[in-house]
């Protein structure tokens, strides 16, 4: 049965989707991208801050399902500039320091507000 997830450590959704869905033991994160989840703001600074604040939101995600950044099978990083493709990894490869999920890294022409980074998530147990 599939099992809504939401946490208020992320921010919530901004449209007709939810935070994540769990379903036969696998967790689907929609896209995070670089909000402040008290205020709703875009997190200040470059990719580097921007990749950051993701990572923690997906982390969060994760926590509030019961699952670990160990867990994550596949990652899809959505860039507006690949020129930011560098940094962005640096800070993603922190997060995954060993058995690295499956992934994909593209850029896109636009992305929701403007922001440098987005990246969906999923996981398994």
């Amino acid at each position: 049965m599939k099992k809504i997830i939401e946490t208020s450590e992320a921010p919530s959704a901004v449209g007709p989707y939810s935070q994540a869905v769990e379903i036969n033991g696998m967790l689907f994160i929609s896209g995070q991208v670089p909000l402040d989840p008290g205020t709703g703001s875009i997190m200040e600074g470059g990719i580097r801050e921007q990749t950051e604040r993701v990572m923690i939101s997906i982390g969060k995600i994760l926590e509030t399902a019961g699952y670990e950044f160990e867990d994550v099978v596949k990652s899809t990083c959505l860039l507006s500039d690949m020129a930011n493709f560098k940094a962005m990894n640096e800070v993603y490869a922190k997060y995954y320091p060993e058995n690295q999920p499956a992934r994909a890294a593209f850029a896109v022409k636009e992305l929701p507000f403007g922001v440098l980074v987005e990246i969906e998530t999923i996981a398994a147990k």
